[in-house]
């Protein structure tokens, strides 16, 4: 119960930065705020995917290399934001 709680509070924060930064994106433009939005959102769909996941299965390995890849662009797309 309490692990599933601390999963619903992380996806709650990664999805109050996607909306952070796609507010700071819409109001004053740019790559590095348009890189950093888009590097949220995969990180959220990233959160999302590991809880669902984890729900579903136990350890099957597409599942893991699923819910790997969104983190993978996401800070890949932070690094490129925080590089511009």
């Amino acid at each position: 119960m309490v692990l599933m709680l601390m999963r619903l509070i992380l996806f709650a924060l990664a999805l109050g930065l996607t909306f952070i930064s796609f507010q700071a994106y819409n109001q004053k433009g740019g790559k590095r705020l348009e890189s950093a939005f888009i590097g949220f959102a995969f990180i959220s769909m990233g959160v999302a995917l590991t809880n669902i996941s984890m729900q579903i299965t136990k350890g099957v390995v597409y599942f893991n290399i699923a819910e790997t890849v969104p983190f993978i662009v996401g800070f890949s797309m932070l690094y490129l934001s925080l590089y511009r």
